[in-house]
């Protein structure tokens, strides 16, 4: 039975997941990966020679893996990267504080549609516009009253 279940593993075709964490991932798995968002970061983190456009347009079809992408991969096409990161609150503070070359605003005016993110913004972005987050995180009692703790200029 044991001699079945090996051969059977043998046989079984192996996953870009399994082959990214036992490093057995090659150039001829990037169609496979470029199914997945997750993946096709990984891939093109990972593996010398991977394609970056094809990755960047698998990975750039979820905002957190298009910051990730952004940050991590040296050819990334950053304002395409951008767009798709900040679709969504969390990731657009992220764009904004950890990548190289993001537009302040244009991630500010994102993440200021939450209480949450805008007071993060605030607190962690150079060039952030105070009054705008600030006006965000006053419509919550418990972010209104962190920011006025803690941010410098809050009114």
């Amino acid at each position: 039975m044991l001699d079945k279940i090996k051969k059977n593993a043998e046989e079984a075709e192996q996953t870009v997941g399994y082959k990214l964490n036992n490093r057995l991932l090659t150039l001829e798995d990037e169609g496979k990966a470029c199914t997945n968002p997750h993946w096709a970061y990984y891939f093109a983190l990972n593996v010398k020679g991977a394609n970056i456009k094809k990755c960047q347009e698998a990975a750039c079809k979820d905002p957190n893996c298009a910051y990730y992408f952004a940050r991590d991969i040296e050819r990334a096409n950053v304002k395409k990267c951008e767009e798709v990161a900040c679709k969504d609150p969390q990731w657009a503070y992220n764009f904004a504080r950890y990548v190289k070359g993001a537009n302040i605003e244009k991630c500010e005016e994102v993440a200021c549609k939450d209480p949450q993110w805008a007071y993060m913004f605030a607190m962690g972005v150079k060039g952030a516009n105070i009054e705008r987050c600030q006006e965000v995180a006053c419509k919550d009692p418990y972010w209104a009253y962190t920011f006025a703790r803690y941010i410098k200029g809050a009114k």
